[in-house]
């Protein structure tokens, strides 16, 4: 991957006086040891000396021991600027620093015990003889540190004071904007533009993009959010765990992880059982026991649970009567978590909701009055709730809560017209009128309050009616990842995919597309670069499979890097003579994404367009996914080729049919 983790090195600039007296240049220390270490480590090093924007230095130090990854910092001398800067990154951060010292190690009382690297010094400067070793070491403590993360607490701020919670690092934004946080406001924005366009693979890009861990984690955990709204709950569970891997306590993160490990078990895919969503809301609670939206989580599950024991595939509905009354002890757990909830938050009128209409279900199948008490107060608190509602987010749960509640004690008039109101205000909102339409759903099959659960359903199911189904008017039966050679530019040293193999390529690309059955149903995705992707792009549109181009400069960059330069005028009038059959815009990189970072690596929008077209194919469904390679299975010319796909997908899919350009 071109992006790096960020590392801000606090250490003394130019030559110092060490403590034996003799000079030490630390500006050498840094560039023969400190950077080339890091960097080997696979971080960006920075140094506060380097920032060349005007301002505070003091805020873009502040900045840097908030967001960075790790903060290296070297005690070989008595510096109070170097121990003020480890001071702040210890009382803002509990983990992420490196310790170093030239000669003999502090014996500072507070990092005493802490871990140390000592390197050696020789006339001012890292000394030549250990130098190889020393770097070894730190790149190795580097790497450690790194994959402690979440270990032992090394601040020794949060060891003594374990309640300590860590500053919102995007709370604390300050000073004047530097280069940095610009890049970030972009950043953020083509964030939000993706998530809006429904464009994932897009925000999972950017994910990868962000230049420190807070904002990556930030980023997949909105992308898991994402995926998990569209259904595709195990590619949501990959960016959800990448993002809390990071931020183990993100709140927002565990909550929709729960409920991707709900909507697995409902699934019934194999591993995942409601089990493994409670007990991943029970330890949220064990650190946070009165989260009312958690707390309403767990009864989720818990109802799930019920339901699942009574909605049994092969039993009629006398019998599923029968199975939901035997089950009390399940629907009880229900209540009691939804109660729980709207006790903790009286504001949350939607477990509150949940809890009074499984309170009358209870009654309704049992004839047991335990709640009978309970439910006339809790009643008139959820209407006082929900009619306190001003958040327009918001406001058609809180109608529809009301509706709900006019099921309870109501009529059907009445249930009616507030599910009419809650209707007039969301009414574009297929899955949202679909789940109230299910809720009631659920208590027609159990014979309660007959009239108003039917009034409501033909309210729901009447504006229903209207509305497509969101986002499914078109779903690809599976999607052809296509990467290939450019064929050979004509002084190519050594032949890789010669003019000679064009048309045997192609035939081959037809006779596996032919095999697979590939058609109308299907989406295809690849670059659009002479040779493989073109041939890969006519046989497609042969058999009327959806392509889409997505290439990593804008196009006229592309057609003279990826056409013009290997394939010459031939190949760009075929790149036309294609591009006029597309079904779809072609897709630039530095548009939808914005320019690659600057301290990307060389070669690294091939790379990125790889993982691009990638994650938009995997958005779809990871089953889904089918990668074309035409490949001779060496590495490439240089970073992004097809053997970097190759390893992407390999790792991902087995769904691997390759071509091997040797053979042809």
């Amino acid at each position: 991957m071109g992006i790096k983790p960020h590392a801000f090195v606090a250490m003394p600039f130019g030559q110092k006086a060490g403590p034996d007296g003799s000079i030490i240049d630390f500006n050498r220390v840094y560039i023969e040891l400190i950077k080339p270490a890091l960097e080997a480590a696979g971080l960006f090093a920075f140094r506060a000396d380097e920032e060349t924007q005007p301002g505070d230095i003091r805020v873009d130090m502040f900045q840097e021991l908030l967001i960075a990854d790790l903060v290296v910092v070297d005690l070989s001398i008595n510096n109070p600027n170097v121990w003020y800067e480890l001071g702040v990154r210890h009382a803002l951060r509990s983990r992420g620093v490196v310790l170093i010292s030239g000669g003999q190690a502090t014996k500072a009382f507070d990092v005493y015990t802490d871990r140390k690297l000592r390197y050696t010094l020789r006339d001012g400067g890292p000394d030549p003889e250990q130098l190889e070793q020393d770097r070894a070491r730190l790149i190795e403590m580097i790497g450690a540190t790194m994959e402690s993360w979440h270990g032992r607490k090394m601040s020794p701020v949060y060891q003594l004071i374990p309640n300590l919670q860590e500053p919102d690092w995007r709370t604390l934004r300050m000073g004047n904007l530097r280069e940095f946080w610009e890049a970030y406001d972009a950043w953020e924005e083509k964030i939000t533009q993706a998530r809006r366009l429904g464009r994932v693979g897009d925000m999972l890009i950017l994910a990868d993009e962000a230049p420190v861990s807070a904002f990556r984690a930030n980023a997949w955990i909105r992308a898991g959010k994402a995926l998990r709204r569209i259904g595709h709950y195990r590619f949501a569970l990959e960016q959800l765990d990448k993002g809390l891997a990071i931020e183990p306590l993100n709140i927002d993160g565990l909550r929709e992880k729960g409920m991707c490990l709900q909507r697995l078990a409902q699934r019934g895919e194999r591993g995942h059982r409601l089990a493994s969503a409670r007990s991943h809301y029970r330890a949220m609670l064990q650190r946070d026991p009165k989260d009312a939206e958690t707390w309403a989580l767990l009864g989720r599950v818990e109802k799930d649970a019920w339901s699942a024991s009574w909605r049994l595939p092969d039993a009629g509905p006398a019998q599923r009567l029968d199975d939901a009354r035997y089950e009390d002890a399940l629907l009880r757990a229900a209540i009691d978590c939804y109660e729980t909830a709207f006790r903790a938050d009286p504001k949350h009128y939607y477990s509150g909701i949940n809890a009074l209409v499984l309170m009358a279900l209870y009654r309704h199948l049992t004839g047991d009055e335990r709640y009978a008490e309970v439910f006339g107060m809790m009643a008139g608190a959820v209407r006082f709730a929900a009619e306190c509602e001003r958040d327009q987010e918001n406001l058609y749960w809180a109608k529809a809560s009301l509706g709900d509640l006019q099921v309870l004690i109501g009529d059907a008039d009445s249930a009616a017209t507030a599910y009419k109101e809650a209707i007039a205000i969301n009414r574009d909102n297929w899955f949202a009128l679909d789940s109230c339409r299910e809720q009631l759903l659920l208590l027609r099959e159990l014979g309660f309050a007959q009239d108003k659960v039917d009034a409501g359903i033909e309210v729901f199911e009447r504006a229903l009616k209207r509305l497509p189904l969101p986002g499914r008017e078109w779903e690809p039966r599976r999607v052809f990842l296509f990467s290939g050679h450019m064929v050979d530019a004509p002084d190519r040293a050594a032949p890789r995919f010669p003019d000679s193999k064009v048309d045997k390529a192609g035939q081959q690309i037809a006779e596996l597309l032919q095999g697979l059955d590939a058609g109308p149903d299907d989406l295809a995705l690849t670059q659009g670069a002479c040779g493989g992707d073109i041939l890969f792009t006519e046989v497609c549109q042969s058999r009327g499979v959806r392509v889409s181009w997505m290439q990593p400069f804008a196009e006229p960059e592309f057609i003279r890097r990826s056409i013009v330069s290997c394939g010459g005028e031939a190949w760009r009038q075929r790149y036309l003579n294609v591009r006029q059959r597309l079904d779809q815009a072609i897709l630039a990189a530095p548009e939808e994404l914005g320019d690659s970072p600057d301290y990307a690596e060389r070669g690294y929008a091939y790379e990125r367009c790889n993982r691009w077209l990638l994650y938009t194919a995997l958005v779809w469904g990871i089953e889904k996914v089918h990668f074309v390679c035409l490949w001779n299975g060496e590495h490439g010319d240089g970073p992004g080729g097809t053997s970097h796909m190759y390893q992407e997908v390999a790792q991902r899919t087995g769904q691997v049919h390759w071509i091997d350009t040797r053979t042809l």
